[in-house]
């Protein structure tokens, strides 16, 4: 099937054993494609992954991605693969993902919960650090086809609003749905707010997995089958950080080659869901002293 080129515009780097750059700015988009900086041309590892290809994503309308929902754009080429996390960030597990897909100079999508942004935000800003795409996947991970309009809507967007005041900075208008369940209602309401909607080409079911042996078997056996496609784990799965160091190297001595997903233009955020985001977390006191200035342990039984 051929991809639409209206919302897929390509920009094929040769990265192929170099890591990318930040996400690409909205003027990038008229600007010849970006080779590779001193701090991405300095990968030390001769076997890294790297990126075969950055493609900047228009939004507008709120396209969907993933032939298990979505089957207008097929922008990936053989051997192609888009690595997206959901569910993040997760202490010990999201930084391992993260060492190991630097080790490896390669970037990914990921789709943080919005309650999680504001209980791991340092994480989160690791994630922006590192130059990875980072979307959505609502406030509190509910079903949104059992929610009722204004419930869904408040769920969508307090998740984007948490992200994007977790990271302190631009985040990517992608979103995909708890449990890839699409009510109509929403999908329409994503594309009046020009947002992206992720499904996947294969989901790993690494959720359902407790051995890294497992996750590696799933991706490596879907990939074989379909040849190329989006890849749906997630770092909040133990299994899964200490699955990808290898599923990394195997991706590499099987030939696929990594594709970063970035928008042509940064999430808006609302107003009122920003001030609800803030209701949600700590009330602010007029004190900023560290913990250990204000609780010291002046008595202890011996353990």
């Amino acid at each position: 099937m051929r991809a639409t080129a209206a919302c897929v515009l390509a920009l094929s780097v040769g990265l192929a054993a170099a890591a990318a750059g930040q996400t690409l700015s909205p003027t990038a988009r008229n600007t010849p494609a970006p080779t590779p900086t001193a701090a991405t041309a300095g990968c030390t590892n001769p076997n890294a992954l790297g990126i075969s290809r950055i493609v900047e994503i228009d939004t507008t309308g709120g396209p969907g991605f993933g032939f298990e929902h979505f089957k207008e754009h097929d922008f990936l080429r053989a051997k192609e693969v888009v690595l997206t996390f959901d569910d993040g960030p997760w202490p010990k597990n999201t930084p391992a993902v993260l060492a190991a897909l630097a080790s490896h100079c390669t970037k990914a999508v990921f789709f943080p919960i919005g309650k999680h942004a504001t209980w791991e935000p340092g994480i989160l800003k690791q994630v922006a650090a590192a130059g990875h795409s980072i979307g959505t996947h609502t406030w509190s991970h509910q079903d949104l086809s059992k929610k009722s309009k204004e419930e869904a809507i408040r769920e969508i967007e307090m998740g984007a609003s948490a992200v994007h005041m977790a990271v302190g900075g631009p985040t990517a208008p992608f979103f995909r749905f708890p449990a890839l369940r699409h009510p109509p209602e929403m999908v329409k309401y994503l594309g009046e707010r020009n947002i992206a909607i992720f499904s996947t080409d294969m989901d790993s079911f690494d959720f359902t997995m407790r051995k890294p042996e497992q996750v590696i078997k799933s991706v490596m056996g879907k990939l074989e089958k379909h040849g190329k496609g989006i890849v749906l784990m997630h770092d909040f799965q133990h299994g899964t950080a200490e699955a990808i160091p290898e599923l990394l190297n195997q991706l590499k001595a099987n030939g696929y080659k990594i594709v970063h997903m970035v928008p042509r233009a940064p999430l808006q955020t609302i107003a009122q869901y920003d001030e609800m985001v803030m209701k949600e977390n700590k009330l602010p006191t007029a004190s900023t002293r560290p913990t250990e200035s204000v609780v010291r342990t002046i008595s202890e039984m011996p353990r």
